[in-house]
């Protein structure tokens, strides 16, 4: 899947981009004087001016500047939680009789059902038509206003008395999320360092599973202690859903802005000091630093961020040819992150069990938590996979496994419907289980991140707001849709996923490039090719001082080779 060329410059070649002049020809000198005391290595890298740059001195992940970073991305991290603490909130309160007797709701679900689960993604795509305010104001400020307007949004949800009031607290506790959950994907993508950017924006999403777990056992233990006492064992789990968003609404003011945001703002200096702590560990004569500097303020001259006088003006999206391709990609992950089978698994879990013979509803609330463990433990995993593995293979991998979950489910879940078999019932749930560790170990961490990474600095706002649009509308319609389908077609509404899932295999293979092992800007040249999916996936090669080996005891050169893929 990976090609190989080779590259024009070496590490000594006085013409090699980012390099000074004069120490580059020093070195070029040195290197043709010990050409024959020195073996030189070929290394396959995805960029050369990067790998340059970390390669002779690269930056401690565990120094005091990336343990800084560390902590306060934990804090953003937060803002995540709210997405998960709702989805895994309705599904388990919705198998609550006493939530659905005091609001009227039938417990198998109908269409009353899916508008208050649909309202949220209505309230998404609401909420991105104002994502231009981060390019305006900065990622925090936008982060800070979400989470304040989700406080505001749980008291009125948590207070509600009527299915009206209740679907407009939801309404707006999704209205402003979507400023925080699509500000911090913005914030991590642009302040993280270049060779971990997979690993610390992809954990932000993982989350997502610690809210569906608080939520999940809220639930479980309010129901377990407080059933029979009024309506607090599910009014209780509504109000903690401020718990998070507060914590980061107090502290997201402490941590730095994004680099990028910055730059754009003319505000160099303070760029450099954020990238020189957190990227180099306070080193400022460090080549990262002087790279990721160029390659921003070249970018953000060439292409300013969006003005809020500019925000609606979509054809800026789509007027070339590497713009349209990078947005087809935005757009075509976006629909895949919430329709490849997740969202239903995930909101309606608790009936899904009920399909195939677990009633009790303490057992439900139980496996509805398990889920969401096995769901956070692969998604962290997977995090740090796509800085290794890479982006493509990860997805391939993933889609390729949720088509064989979903086929065994389908399978399973019908021989327990026409026979009643309890080894099929055990073993459809365990195959729901299979697919959501399978869907988070690739899709979760990088479902904000990757339609963010291949958009240009001055798309990338803009671009989000379209990227919450179009996961908004896919999950209005698979949400709104998914309890109407399983009254009516059962196991059956597996088995469409499955081929859809077979479509999104192909979309992957063919047309999804790798983002792995290059900065935000170095995909420019990507984007610009001709074929943007081969050219992300061919290698260049570049010579790397190494130590002399014997080849036979003669005294020869021995060339190795390693791929970074």
């Amino acid at each position: 899947m990976e090609e190989k060329k080779s590259h024009p410059y070496s590490e000594h070649d006085e013409n090699a981009p980012g390099r000074n002049e004069s120490s580059s020809t020093g070195d070029h000198e040195n290197a043709i004087g010990n050409e024959k005391a020195t073996n030189l290595a070929e290394v396959n890298v995805a960029n050369a001016d990067y790998s340059a740059a970390i390669e002779e001195n690269p930056p401690n992940p565990w120094g005091p500047g990336y343990l800084k970073l560390y902590m306060f991305s934990a804090l953003i991290f937060l803002t995540a939680t709210m997405n998960g603490y709702d989805g895994s909130l309705m599904g388990s309160i919705n198998a609550l009789p006493s939530y659905t007797s005091y609001f009227g709701l039938p417990a198998t679900g109908n269409a009353g059902t899916g508008i208050v689960f649909a309202i949220f993604q209505i309230g998404q795509m609401a909420g991105a038509l104002f994502i231009w305010m981060a390019d305006w104001q900065g990622r925090k400020r936008v982060i800070f206003i979400g989470c304040l307007g989700v406080i505001v949004g749980t008291i009125v949800v948590s207070t509600a008395k009527t299915i009206p009031v209740f679907t407009g607290g939801r309404f707006l506790l999704s209205f402003f999320g979507t400023f925080a959950t699509t500000a911090a994907p913005l914030y991590f993508i642009e302040i993280s360092p270049p060779q971990y950017r997979g690993t610390i924006s992809g954990l932000y999403n993982t989350t997502w599973y610690m809210g569906s777990i608080i939520a999940t056992f809220a639930v479980y233990g309010a129901h377990l202690n407080l059933a029979g006492m009024g309506d607090l064992d599910w009014r209780l789990p509504l109000w903690l859903q401020m718990l998070c968003p507060g914590i980061t609404c107090i502290g997201i003011m402490f941590c730095p802005e994004s680099p990028r945001w910055l730059v754009a703002k003319d505000r160099h200096d303070e760029a450099r000091a954020i990238i020189t702590k957190y990227h180099a560990n306070g080193d400022s004569s460090h080549p990262i630093v002087h790279l990721e500097m160029t390659e921003m303020t070249d970018s953000l001259r060439a292409h300013s961020m969006t003005s809020w006088k500019q925000y609606f003006n979509l054809r800026d999206l789509f007027r070339t040819r590497s713009r349209r391709y990078r947005m087809m990609l935005n757009i075509a992950f976006s629909w895949f992150g919430q329709f490849s089978g997740n969202n239903v698994i995930s909101y309606y879990l608790p009936y899904l069990l009920k399909n195939v013979g677990v009633t009790n509803t303490n057992t439900i609330l139980l496996l509805n938590a398990v889920y969401a463990i096995t769901g956070w433990i692969a998604a962290i995993i997977g995090a740090r996979l796509h800085d290794v593995v890479g982006r493509r293979k990860m997805f391939l991998l993933s889609t390729a496994g949720m088509i064989v979950c979903l086929s065994v489910t389908a399978g399973t879940a019908a021989g327990y419907v026409e026979t009643g078999s309890s080894r099929s019932s055990a073993a459809s749930i365990a195959f729901i289980y299979l697919f959501g560790v399978t869907f988070a170990i690739a899709y979760t961490s990088m479902q904000p991140i990757y339609p963010g990474e291949v958009l240009t600095n001055d798309m990338r706002a803009k671009g989000m707001g379209v990227f919450q649009l179009t996961s908004g509308a896919s999950g209005f319609v698979n949400t709104f849709a998914a309890p109407v389908a399983l009254s009516n077609i059962g196991y059956w509404f597996y088995v469409f996923f499955v081929f859809f899932d077979a479509f999104e295999f192909a979309f992957i293979y063919f047309l999804f490039v790798e983002t792995k092992g290059r900065t935000l800007e170095e995909l420019d040249e990507v984007f610009a090719a001709a074929d943007p999916r081969k050219a992300s996936t061919t290698l260049v090669a570049v010579r790397r001082r190494g130590t002399r080996v014997d080849a036979g005891g003669e005294g020869g050169e021995d060339r190795k080779e390693r791929a970074v893929v």
